[in-house]
């Protein structure tokens, strides 16, 4: 199994960290809990309040593990990390195609158009499995927006300016966030579904979606600082301090894969119930600690799954496809490859 799917999720309030030869070891109130190599890590994400010594903190970097600090909700907090041995040709030419407004169009429609298509493989798998227990016009509904994303994911193929097809995303959003909510399969109304929100997220669904996503953009940054890109330097999303906009971008083929429907099956399988989310005094909703943990879990190993790459036509596990699609983005801003080929759901 290779490093990239292997993070180490530390949920425990209070958790110690320490270095034992080329050992992590967990500390609970003194007692060891957990013991692991650290060869068979590439990173660890550490939820609220979780303690790590400076000699871990040292072998980490040495060792190109990376130390990702979040808030107990998910919120990215800090991350600590070794030097960087990023190409500097590669991000030459990465910052370069950033500021060239052709270059830059073009792969910001092939992202997209792995999104939007991808949206599109979860309205069709939902018609697939639910469209004959869900009323008429329910599966109606569903159906007009699969096809309405099928043109916009075709109108993405026509040449545009950057904020052109940043504008078909935001029709795209639209149309596969207004039916969403048809694909819940809980009754009543503790997961009903109005639309994205976040910061704080002000409904169940919004907060495991927020928290998923930022998983997935951890394993986004880490994969193109395997091959060499700049994280903060990206196409679709601009330039902001402290915003990881190439993860962003490159998150944006997998959102539908490892988040939405992640969340979909989570809640329609009855594996997350409404006792598993608290509301705020601010009325935002986050998850409890054995909520986070479930989710955790379930992702790691919806990770392990393999999907088919239709561009290398090889079977790969989903923790995989990141890097896979990192390692195209980096061999078409070489000249390797015409054009960059996003990832497609079948």
């Amino acid at each position: 199994m290779r490093r990239q799917l292997n993070s180490l999720y530390i949920t425990t309030e209070g958790a110690w960290l320490k270095k034992e030869g080329a050992n992590i070891v967990m500390q609970v109130e003194g007692k060891e809990r957990a013991r692991l190599p650290i060869h068979m890590l590439e990173s660890l994400v550490c939820f609220g309040r979780v303690l790590v010594s400076p000699p871990l903190m040292g072998f980490c970097a040495e060792q190109g593990v990376t130390i990702t600090h979040l808030s107990p909700n998910g919120k990215f907090l800090a991350r600590i990390e070794g030097p960087v041995s990023g190409n500097v040709l590669l991000r030459r030419t990465q910052y370069r195609v950033s500021d060239n407004e052709t270059s830059c169009s073009s792969l910001v429609s092939s992202l997209l158009i792995g999104k939007v298509h991808n949206q599109r493989a979860v309205l069709a798998r939902g018609i697939r499995d639910y469209g004959s227990k869900m009323p008429l016009q329910d599966r109606q509904r569903l159906e007009a927006a699969r096809d309405r994303l099928s043109r916009i994911a075709r109108n993405l193929l026509q040449p545009a300016t950057t904020n052109e097809l940043r504008g078909l995303e935001g029709e795209a959003a639209q149309v596969y966030f207004s039916v969403f909510n048809l694909l819940v399969r809980q009754e009543g109304d503790a997961f009903e579904f109005k639309g994205r929100n976040r910061r704080p997220p002000r409904d169940r669904i919004n907060a495991l979606l927020s928290f998923l996503y930022t998983l997935l953009t951890h394993d986004c940054r880490s994969a193109l600082e395997s091959v060499g890109l700049d994280p903060a330097v990206g196409f679709l999303h601009r330039d902001r301090p402290g915003r990881p906009s190439l993860a962003l971008d490159l998150a944006e083929e997998f959102r539908p894969l490892l988040g939405d429907r992640l969340a979909l099956s989570l809640i329609n399988r009855r594996q997350l119930r409404e006792k598993d989310f608290n509301i705020t005094e601010s009325n935002g909703v986050v998850m409890t600690d054995d909520a986070r943990k479930l989710v955790l879990t379930a992702y790691q190993e919806r990770k392990r799954e393999e999907l088919l790459h239709m561009f290398i036509d090889e079977k790969a596990p989903i923790g995989m496809l990141p890097i896979l699609q990192a390692q195209l983005m980096a061999r078409h801003l070489r000249g390797d490859i015409d054009t960059y080929p996003p990832f497609l759901w079948k």
